[in-house]
């Protein structure tokens, strides 16, 4: 079972480096802010539950340490297949396709803040 983790874990990371992602930056109000966009990003992991600040899933790391991904959207089409609202498929294993959007920006004291938000596009129960 740890070969198939090695493995999952790392086809996630060669797709990780080898995917576009677009960076863009703006200037307002004197403040910077910079956003990392990442679309067709694929990992495999447990569905652990909803809570009010999203979509819960358990997967693990290289080291076999279990991570915690949330995903704050849910296309619709999605949600239509796979009620995740429910509690029907906590426990259930899937592979998921999702874009990741990150904004970087400084505020206005000139601290660094960073935004990450996970949008799941598709999702197959393995």
């Amino acid at each position: 079972m740890k070969a198939k983790n090695l493995v999952v874990l790392s086809v996630l990371m060669v797709l990780l480096l080898t995917l576009t992602s677009f960076k863009t930056a703006t200037i307002s109000n004197d403040t910077i802010s910079e956003s990392l966009i990442q679309d067709g990003l694929i990992v495999y992991a447990t569905y652990d539950g909803y809570e009010d600040y999203g979509y819960n899933f358990i997967t693990k790391d290289k080291a076999g340490d279990e991570q915690t991904l949330t995903f704050q959207i849910i296309e619709e089409a999605v949600l239509k297949t796979f009620d995740l609202n429910s509690e029907d498929f906590v426990g259930t294993k899937f592979k998921i396709t999702f874009n990741r959007n990150i904004k970087f920006s400084k505020d206005a004291d000139g601290m660094d803040d960073e935004d990450e938000i996970n949008m799941i596009t598709n999702l197959e129960k393995l």
